[in-house]
């Protein structure tokens, strides 16, 4: 995706690799929670320990994103591709994964209190240990044998 940003960290990146940028912004621990990544394409980023608390991040394409023990609270994960996405220990408090693809994601231990997984595609998903206090799960898809 190629995008023209101006960083939290006073560079601007100009047709440049979105990833990349992303990539570069968490390596020096900058914290993108409340960001706008609506549709971005985050296929396999390493976002291990981010803090994207309050992130736009519907339709985000975050195919084998590593995501464990990142900071997702209240973030808009709807109707996102987490299809075989680590989110192991990532904290996903009151947030929004509604018709998310989350198929063979590795949701242990992730604490997903009050978390919206109305229609969510959960076929494979672990959630060993996972915190499902006040979950939604009404309408969650499974695939049928």
């Amino acid at each position: 995706m190629k995008i023209q940003i101006k960083s939290i960290l006073g560079k601007t990146l100009i047709d440049g690799d979105f990833e990349s940028f992303v990539s570069a912004v968490i390596s020096q621990k900058a914290n993108l929670s409340g960001a706008n990544l609506s549709g971005a394409d985050l296929f396999e980023a390493d976002l291990s320990g981010a803090y994207l608390c309050g992130a736009n991040l519907y339709r985000a394409n975050l195919y084998s994103a590593n995501l464990s023990n990142a900071f997702l609270d209240g973030a808009d994960l709807s109707s996102a591709n987490l299809s075989g996405a680590d989110l192991s220990s990532a904290s996903l408090f009151g947030a929004n994964l509604s018709r998310a693809n989350l198929s063979g994601a590795d949701l242990c231990g992730a604490n997903l209190y009050r978390a919206n997984l109305y229609s969510a595609f959960l076929d494979g998903a672990d959630l060993s240990s996972a915190n499902l206090s006040g979950a939604i799960f009404y309408g969650y898809k499974l695939s049928k044998t």
